[in-house]
């Protein structure tokens, strides 16, 4: 009798464990998650070796025909390269000087554009830069000028 007790109070390994795996069985909404992941993902991984295959064959096919028809790819794909990328430089060109005017537009019409502070202080280094230089040529040219006197007397 004290047995059938003890078996009534502690479950057994296999029906604890089973309640264990009742208690972390995943629901309805799980389960179509996963069964939605697993079937697109077959799908893609098909479409990744149909793509693959496909780019393999056709190379396979396409690459003699392009190997002889190459002497007139390569100076089309040339000229098309050039022209495309003087088409290009063209306009970015265009672009840039069409923002470069427009910033020195903003600028010289006092409106601050930004980076002006960079110029102003800039155009402020350059002037002391100028004034230091002639200062200092002022300063030295009579000193120069006895020196060429010494190196020709008769001049």
């Amino acid at each position: 009798m004290a047995d059938q007790q003890n078996s009534l109070r502690r479950p057994t390994s296999t029906a604890s464990f089973i309640q264990k795996l009742r208690q972390h069985a995943p629901n309805s909404t799980q389960l179509v998650g996963l069964a939605t992941l697993v079937i697109s993902g077959g799908i893609l991984l098909l479409l990744t070796g149909l793509t693959l295959t496909a780019t393999v064959l056709g190379l396979i096919f396409l690459v003699p025909i392009i190997l002889i028809s190459s002497p007139i790819w390569v100076p089309l794909g040339t000229l098309l390269f050039i022209a495309i990328a003087g088409f290009l430089s063209f306009f970015g060109f265009g672009v840039a000087a069409a923002a470069a005017v427009s910033w020195l537009y903003r600028y010289f019409r006092g409106f601050h554009p930004p980076g002006s502070d960079r110029v102003d202080y800039a155009r402020t280094r350059m002037a002391d830069t100028a004034s230091h230089v002639k200062d200092y040529a002022v300063e030295y040219s009579g000193y120069l000028h006895g020196k060429v006197k010494d190196a020709a007397p008769g001049a």
